[in-house]
C-alpha cells in the first residue's frame, strides 16, 4: 500500500469513526507507521519559505492507531513489563544502520517516530509517536519529545528537557525545534512554540502560547497570537528572568514577581565558543 493511500484510508476511518480491525486497516497502519519513521510523512514540514505546514492527517491517522489497537502485554521475561495498544509498541530495529546510537539505560522510541543519521540517545529518555528529530541531534538523559515534535539537524536536547507533544486539537501545531538550536537543561517548551535555527534556551526556561518573552536588544514583546505560536527568533538566547506581578498592596508587600523568559542577547562567536563543546559529545 502507497504511503498516499494509507493515509487517506486512515483519515477516512478518523472521520467514519470505525472500530472494526480489519486486514485492510491494520495494513495502512502498518505502511503509515512505516513512513512516519522513514521520513516520508511528518505531521508538520517547512513550506519553503520559512513558514511549516501542518498535515492535520497524520495526527487523525495516528489517533485512529491508538483507536484500532488492543492492549497487549510486552518487555523481557523478568524484566521491565508494559501494557499498551498493539498498534504502536516500541521501535526495536535498523537503528544501527544510520549511526543512530542508543545507550542502554531504560530509553525508548515508540513506532511511528523519525531519528536521522547519528542521532544520539542518551538514557533515560523517550521519543512519542509521529515526532521526527534530524540527523545529529542529541537526545540527553531525562528528556522527552513528544507526540508530532518536529526537532532539526545538529540539535542539543539538554537533560530534563520536555518537548511537548500535541494530537488534539487536531489542527494545532506541534513544537517545533530547528537546526542548531540548543535546548538547556530541565526547559519545557509546550504548545506549538517555534525556536528558530541556531536558538540557545536557557536552563529553566519554560515556553508555552500564553508566555510573553521580553526581547532586551530589540525592546520589544514576543507572544503568540492571531493564530501564529511564540516564536523565539533565529539566534536568541533565552534565559530565566522574572518581572513584577500584579498592583495590589499585597503583591508589592510581598514583592512578589513571576517567571519571565529574556532574551538577552543574539548568538555570535563568543556564544559558539561556549557552546562548542556539544560538537564533541555527537
Amino acid at each position: 500500500m502507497t504511503d498516499a493511500a494509507a493515509l487517506d484510508l486512515l483519515v477516512a476511518t478518523f472521520h467514519a469513526g470505525t472500530k472494526a480491525r480489519t486486514p485492510e486497516l491494520l495494513g495502512a497502519i502498518e505502511a503509515f507507521l512505516s513512513a512516519l519513521e522513514a521520513g516520508r510523512l511528518r505531521a508538520a514540514a517547512p513550506d519553503g519559505n520559512g513558514g511549516w505546514q501542518v498535515n492535520a492527517g497524520v495526527k487523525q491517522s495516528i489517533l485512529v492507531c491508538f483507536r484500532l489497537g488492543d492492549l497487549v502485554e510486552s518487555g523481557a521475561a523478568g524484566g521491565l513489563h508494559f501494557i499498551d495498544k498493539d498498534t504502536m509498541p516500541m521501535q526495536s530495529a535498523g537503528f544501527a544502520e544510520r549511526g543512530i546510537r542508543i545507550v542502554p539505560g531504560g530509553s525508548s522510541i515508540r513506532r511511528g517516530a523519525f531519528l536521522g543519521r547519528s542521532v544520539t540517545c542518551m538514557p533515560p529518555m523517550y521519543v512519542n509517536v509521529g515526532a521526527f528529530i534530524d540527523d545529529g541531534t542529541m537526545v540527553d538523559s531525562h528528556a522527552l519529545v513528544g507526540s508530532c515534535a518536529q526537532i532539526g539537524k545538529g540539535v542539543h536536547l539538554s537533560a530534563g528537557c520536555q518537548i511537548g507533544g500535541v494530537l488534539e486539537p487536531i489542527g494545532n501545531r506541534p513544537v517545533i525545534v530547528e537546526d542548531g538550536a540548543l535546548v538547556g537543561g530541565n526547559t519545557g517548551i509546550y504548545e506549538g512554540t517555534l525556536v528558530r535555527r541556531g536558538a540557545v534556551i536557557g536552563a529553566g526556561v519554560v515556553l508555552t502560547a500564553s508566555t510573553p518573552v521580553f526581547d532586551l536588544v530589540h525592546d520589544r514583546i514576543l507572544r503568540s497570537g492571531d493564530g501564529q505560536p511564540l516564536e523565539i527568533p533565529e539566534n536568541a538566547v533565552v534565559v530565566p528572568g522574572s518581572r513584577a506581578i500584579g498592583s495590589s498592596d499585597f503583591a508589592r508587600q510581598h514583592g512578589l514577581q513571576i517567571q519571565t523568559p529574556l532574551i538577552v542577547k543574539y548568538r555570535d562567536a563568543s556564544t559558539d565558543l561556549r557552546t562548542a563543546l556539544e560538537g564533541s559529545l555527537r
